[in-house]
Parts: structure tokens; C-alpha cells; sequence
């Protein structure tokens, strides 16, 4: 899947293959996502306002990693 993020997708989960939570999308630039791996509440609820920022505790997603992108939760291949 090749997956293109927007705004709307900051707030979500990103999950594992397992359904596992590995983080949430705390910002979205230029189409990439990047994932906070251990969001605190307070940074997981910027997140959904659309008040985060990529630093350097977020990680660029790789979209080809992606398997699929629902309302909620971003799902990652199994590697």
C-alpha cells in the first residue's frame, strides 16, 4: 500500500500487525506521518487537536510499512 497522510490522520494509533500499539501519528508534513513511539496523554491529545509537532522523539513513517489506514488507527505490515 502505498499511503498518503493528511492532517486528518494526526491522533491516530499506529498499530503492529498483533493489533499492538506502537505509538500515535503526532504530525503529518508534507504527506509524511511522523509517530510519537510513547505518547504521553497530554501529547496524544495535541495530537488529536492538530497542535503536534515532529521532533526529535518522533520517527518518520514509511508508507510502504503501512497495510492499510482506517478512521482510527493506522495498521504496519508484518516485517
Amino acid at each position: 500500500m502505498c499511503a498518503t497522510f493528511t492532517g486528518d490522520d494526526e491522533g491516530k494509533r499506529v498499530v503492529n500487525a498483533n493489533g499492538d500499539a506502537v505509538g500515535i501519528v503526532s504530525d503529518v508534513e508534507r504527506g509524511t506521518a511522523y509517530v510519537d513511539p510513547d505518547p504521553g496523554i497530554t501529547d496524544t491529545i495535541k495530537s488529536r487537536l492538530g497542535w503536534g509537532d515532529a521532533d526529535e522523539e518522533t520517527y518518520p513513517l514509511n508508507d510502504d510499512n503501512v497495510n492499510a489506514v482506517t478512521g482510527d488507527e493506522i495498521r504496519l505490515k508484518r516485517l
